[in-house]
Order: C-alpha cells, then structure tokens, then sequence
C-alpha cells in the first residue's frame, strides 16, 4: 500500500522543479494527481508520466484556478490533497522595486496560495480528511537583501498556513514548507552566473550538498499522509541546514548589481 492510497491531489506550478517531483512522489504513493502549471505542455508532460490529469491555470485568475479545481474534482471523484507550490522571485532594494513587477511577485507567491485554498477547501472539507502543504521558503525566516517582496510574501505564506490549521482542523490538517537551495529552474540562473556559489552553499550545509526537487517532494508526501497525522499549523524547513549559518542568499544582491554594471572601465 502507498502512503497516499485513495487521495486525489491538486498541485499547482506541477510542471516543473519541486511541483514536478512532488507530483511524481505522489502517484508512486497512491494519489491520483491533477497537474495545474501556467505552462499546458508542461502540465501535460507531468500528467502523461503519472497517469494524472493536466490543466493550465495562472495561480493569480481565481477564476482559471477555481476552474481547475472544479473540473479536477469532477474527474477525480473529489479532491483531498491540495500542494500549493507556484512561486517566482527576482531582485531589488526595496525602493527600486518596480511596482509591476512587486505586484506580480506577491499575486503569485501570496494570493496565489489564497486562491489555491479559496478554490479547494470545500473540497477538501468535503473529503473529511484534508491536508494542505503550501510552498514557502527560507526567505521568509531569514530574509536576504534584495528580495523583499519574495520574503514578505513566503512569510505571509506561513502565517496563512497557522490561520487555515486552526480554522479548519480537525478535518483537515495545513501546513508550509520552507525550501532552502534547492535545484530547480528558478536557481540554476544562479548557478549560471556565478558557479563559485554552488560550492559555497556546498560548504555552508551541513549535508554538504545542494538540495534536489526530491528532496522537498518526499517532505510534502510526509506532511499529506497519515504519518504527520499529529502535524498541523507547521512551517518545516528543508535546507539541509544552510540556515545555521544565516540567511541562504546573503550577499548575492551585490553580486546581481555588479553584474549589472558591467566591467569597470
């Protein structure tokens, strides 16, 4: 038997990185998957390899998202699962933030999740045994310069988390995750630019190594099934313990405004 037999899950940025994976994680442990990305071909990709089902939505339309969430129910048989995972971030000094582009960063990293919880929660009441896990990150316990919106919205992420766990328990249990470097599209940018840094994340976790999409997929499995059956309202880092050290992307601000400038003539 698998750790998620019998549940029915939505999961949205599901076509790529830790949404992938996780998606993934899930159909092997039971699950049957609805796969939500902005992305449709990705989304597609996903649901092929699990026999899941795919639908595009942008986390920031309620209304894409709530109609995903419906038509994934009535496919599904319901929903009991909910993953809200969908995320983005870029840099800044707070006052040079343009205001588009603040805006979009915390549509999708905050109101996002509250669409996915506003769209799926009936379903999920209705289930009788729910649990929902909603991407937050390191950033929003250890903030670094440069990404203000990013850390305000993942801590806003996990104090959404603490309301939803006491509104709705008992029936259904809600917790976040907080990712540290991990290896997904929205980092290897980082790595491309400046490659010294991986070593330097290497160096600075105790697991010695950067973090895989597995790595948090396997978190999410856990926090949805009945061995965190006494888990709720939680935010559980997974850094392999960079955080110890401080904040994860300390430093790299002056880095990106370096590169920025160019050569010095």
């Amino acid at each position: 038997m698998g750790l998620l037999d019998g549940h029915r899950a939505l999961v949205t940025g599901g076509g790529s990185g830790i949404g992938r994976a996780t998606c993934r994680r899930m159909a092997e442990e039971g699950a049957r998957v609805a796969v939500v990305d902005i992305d449709g071909d990705r989304a597609t990709t996903v649901a092929d390899e699990i026999d899941g089902v795919a639908y595009v939505a942008d986390v920031t339309d309620y209304d894409a998202l709530a109609g995903a969430a419906d038509a994934a129910a009535e496919t599904l048989g319901g929903l009991s699962l909910l993953f809200n995972n969908a995320g983005t971030s870029s840099m800044h000094r707070v006052h040079e933030w343009p205001l588009e582009e603040w805006n979009r960063i915390v549509a999708i990293n905050f109101t996002g999740v509250f669409h996915g919880f506003r769209a799926c929660v009936p379903y999920l009441l209705a289930s009788g045994d729910g649990r929902i896990v909603s991407t937050a990150s390191i950033s929003g316990t250890r903030p670094a310069a440069g990404e203000a919106p990013y850390s305000a919205s993942k801590a806003a992420v996990i104090a959404l988390t603490a309301n939803a766990a006491l509104e709705y328990g008992p029936t259904i249990r809600v917790n976040a995750i907080s990712p540290g470097m991990i290896r997904t599209a929205l980092t290897e940018p980082l790595f491309g630019f400046f490659p010294e840094l991986e070593e330097r994340f290497v160096q600075d976790s105790p697991v010695g190594r950067v973090g895989e999409p597995e790595d948090v997929a396997d978190v999410v499995v856990f926090l949805c099934s009945d061995l965190a059956r006494f888990v709720t309202g939680q935010n559980i880092v997974i850094d392999g313990g960079l955080t110890l050290h401080g904040s994860g992307v300390d430093g790299i601000l002056n880095r990106v405004e370096a590169l920025l400038r160019g050569p010095v003539e």
